[in-house]
């Protein structure tokens, strides 16, 4: 299958090679411009992309109207970089379409784990069937777990909620946000019933339960400790 491509805009050249880099670290495919109309140019040419990382400040053409321009044409997802943070923009943002609002500075890695993210959530399979991180593999098909090669004996909703945090490595997550996507909507419980599930799935993973970390007041991220 052929690797999904990125259309990366920003006027900032040393911004779109830090992107790249570790977007192709990824194995994706990246094309970059420099302003908004260039963006347009390359939409139009390429007809499989699959993901825009938009910047708002650019000359020409800036990111609210290339998002405008595309949104009569496509519903590509659409992560918006901005040097802003302002709450009328993000909601300016959401009312055009956009999919994500990033505010620069930003971590290059939470960058690519959003859009490997959503790329998943619109059904753009980036990863298989396969999922693997820090020691951690899951076979979603087989439905079934591993630590450090050993099988983990995992109910239902704790191997879904182990999937669900690698499927979102290095993303805060609320309680109420892991409620909704591994319990659905539909599920009138308590947000203590997570806690629950977290405590026993970080004894089933050992050590490795470190990996699923405590954000204070709000929930819980998963990441790896790097070496």
């Amino acid at each position: 299958m052929e690797a999904p491509k990125i259309l990366v805009v920003d006027d900032e050249s040393r911004m779109r090679k830090l992107v790249r880099d570790f977007l192709e670290k990824k194995n994706f495919q990246v094309l970059e411009a420099g302003d908004g109309e260039e963006a347009m140019d390359i939409f139009y040419e390429e007809k499989d992309i699959a993901l825009i990382l938009l910047d708002v400040m650019m000359p020409k053409m800036d990111g609210w109207e290339v998002c405008r321009e595309i949104r009569k044409n496509s519903k590509v997802p659409i992560i918006m970089l901005t040097a802003r943070g302002d709450e009328r923009d993000e909601l300016l943002g959401f009312d055009l379409g956009v999919d994500e609002y990033i505010s620069k500075p930003f971590s290059p890695k939470i960058l690519v784990a959003r859009v490997e993210a959503i790329l998943r959530r619109t059904g753009q399979d980036v990863g298989g069937d396969v999922l693997s991180a820090g020691g951690i593999v899951i076979d979603k098909a087989a439905h079934q777990a591993s630590v450090d090669g050993e099988p983990m004996e995992l109910s239902f909703k704790e191997f879904e909620l182990l999937t669900y945090f690698l499927e979102n490595q290095g993303i805060a997550l609320s309680r109420e946000k892991i409620l909704n996507s591994v319990w659905n909507y539909d599920y009138f419980g308590d947000a203590r019933t997570i806690d629950t599930h977290v405590k026993k799935l970080r004894s089933k993973m050992g050590a490795k339960g470190e990996y699923i970390k405590t954000v204070w007041g709000m929930g819980y991220k998963f990441e790896v400790d790097e070496q």
